[in-house]
């Protein structure tokens, strides 16, 4: 891991802190932008002194004068206006995520200086509800996990995935309407700007989460000059080729580098929902039964698909893997499949939600690197995958819908370089199944003296303020309130 030598001095000054005076960053960035309009939020449980509003950006960047869609976004107010630095965009992850209740929700978790710093700004991305929404009308099968993530059939064929594919494709070529056509991450960014702009700041900071931190970086490449305090947590590798195809191979490494942990636990003496005596039993235990389950599925009613079978064993383990905390419910399934039985059928969001999600991150997949449409591509990655990471059955370098997606990308991927203010935080960590720290360090490198990294011992994904260490959230905590960063990139053990 490369380290950095900055001084604080330097960093401080990068960060718009200058010999311990704040430098204003709120001001007028346009003067066409319209003032929002900000009105009481739709929903409930939320923070009384939560606002929405919208903002109307160009659907077509390359038509900034043709059709509109509207942007929605939230806020909660800085605490304490004497010490507001500016705004903090919350960029959630997905894609086919959303943050319009982050500000009254995992905002309220920051610490109080930074609550006091910062507006804590919301939204929704181009596409999701609020905000002018796609929908894919998909059938019901289409929506289960198992087929959304390409997970081939048992024997390893890519048939099945690659006819879901084009029928996915097919569905929203015809019921998606032309905003689904310019959904992408380059295109989340500028709509990002947008939002700066009609909230009146010339500069502004971001906490980006997954994918999140892939839609930071693209800010951060095209807007550089325009960013405050960035925080990228649980990090995506940006490969400027593969884009989206290197984070559903990362899955691979991701289920390696987590199995170790999930067997620990489910070894322990004393734990109620205790698999085997010991570590090294558990892998074993687990593959023979996913093979079992392959070969004779057990009926599952109220679930999707209506069966638990081998991939949804595993697609279980890799939901599981995200937090510690749902190790109980993979091993109640394993538990109960030994028996031949199956627990409730897991209960899933509302499928309006489902099919809205579903679209945007179809659309954004798609839209943002071209996907091979030779089958043959697919059949020797799936072999290859199996052999090596048999935990993950060759899902990671399987075909999704993009196969089959009707348009070419209408731009290369985001190409992350490190040119630009010196004014980013990374936080990481170590066992991460969705965004392993193998591509994090991608993103590390590329970014070069623009980034610290800060690396926690942890397991699960999001790491600050959620799954990380005491260590890693200080020194997040002490970057958005203050603009100090470690001195160079930091272990938290």
């Amino acid at each position: 891991m490369k380290q950095m030598t900055k001084s604080l001095a330097l960093i401080a000054a990068a960060s718009g802190v200058v010999f311990g005076v704040l430098t204003p960053l709120s001001a007028s960035a346009d003067s066409r932008t319209p003032a929002l309009r900000w009105t009481k939020c739709e929903g409930s449980g939320l923070d009384p002194r939560q606002r929405c509003a919208t903002v109307s950006v160009p659907m077509d960047y390359a038509d900034p004068d043709g059709p509109k869609i509207e942007i929605a976004v939230s806020r909660i107010r800085s605490e304490n206006p004497d010490a507001r630095r500016g705004a903090l965009l919350l960029i959630p992850g997905g894609p086919g995520g959303d943050s319009m209740n982050d500000p009254s929700g995992k905002g309220q978790r920051l610490p109080q200086k930074v609550r006091d710093a910062y507006d804590l700004i919301g939204f929704a991305p181009r596409g999701m509800a609020p905000s002018t929404a796609v929908d894919c009308g998909l059938g019901h099968r289409d929506l289960a996990r198992t087929t959304l993530l390409p997970w081939p059939s048992a024997d390893g064929s890519v048939d099945a995935t690659m006819a879901a594919g084009k029928r996915i494709s097919e569905a929203c070529a015809r019921n998606g309407g032309e905003l689904i056509r310019h959904i992408s991450t380059l295109n989340e960014a500028r709509d990002l700007d947008r939002v700066r702009a009609a909230l009146g700041e010339r500069k502004v900071s971001a906490w980006g989460v997954s994918y999140g931190t892939y839609v930071g970086a693209a800010y951060l490449q095209l807007f550089p000059q325009r960013t405050d305090r960035v925080v990228l947590d649980s990090n995506d590798r940006p490969d400027p080729v593969l884009a989206e195809r290197t984070w559903l191979a990362a899955f691979e490494r991701g289920a390696e580098d987590n199995f170790p942990e999930f067997a620990k636990w489910a070894s322990a003496p004393g734990n109620p929902d205790r698999l085997a005596d010991t570590a090294a039993e558990v892998r074993p235990l687990f593959l023979k039964l996913a093979a079992r389950l392959d070969r004779e599925p057990i009926p599952w009613p109220g679930a999707n698909p209506e069966e638990l079978n081998g991939n949804v064993l595993r697609q279980s383990m890799l939901d599981s893997f995200y937090d510690p905390d749902d190790y109980p419910a993979l091993a109640k399934l394993v538990l109960a499949a030994q028996k031949g039985t199956v627990p409730p059928a897991p209960a899933g969001p509302p499928e309006a939600v489902l099919q809205n999600v579903t679209a945007v991150g179809a659309a954004t997949i798609c839209n943002d690197v071209d996907w091979p449409d030779d089958p043959e591509v697919y059949r020797e990655g799936v072999a290859e995958s199996r052999a090596r990471y048999p935990l993950t059955g060759g899902m990671p370098r399987n075909a999704m819908p993009c196969a089959a997606w009707p348009w070419e990308p209408k731009e290369a991927p985001v190409h992350v370089t490190d040119r630009g203010p010196s004014n980013v935080l990374m936080v990481q960590n170590e066992r991460d199944v969705a965004t392993p720290l193998s591509g994090a360090l991608g993103l590390r490198e590329v970014l070069g003296r623009r980034a610290v990294m800060v690396v926690n011992d942890s397991t699960g994904h999001d790491a600050y303020l959620d799954n990380g260490t005491a260590c890693g959230d200080a020194a997040v905590s002490r970057f958005l309130a203050t603009g100090k960063r470690p001195a160079k990139d930091l272990y938290c053990g």
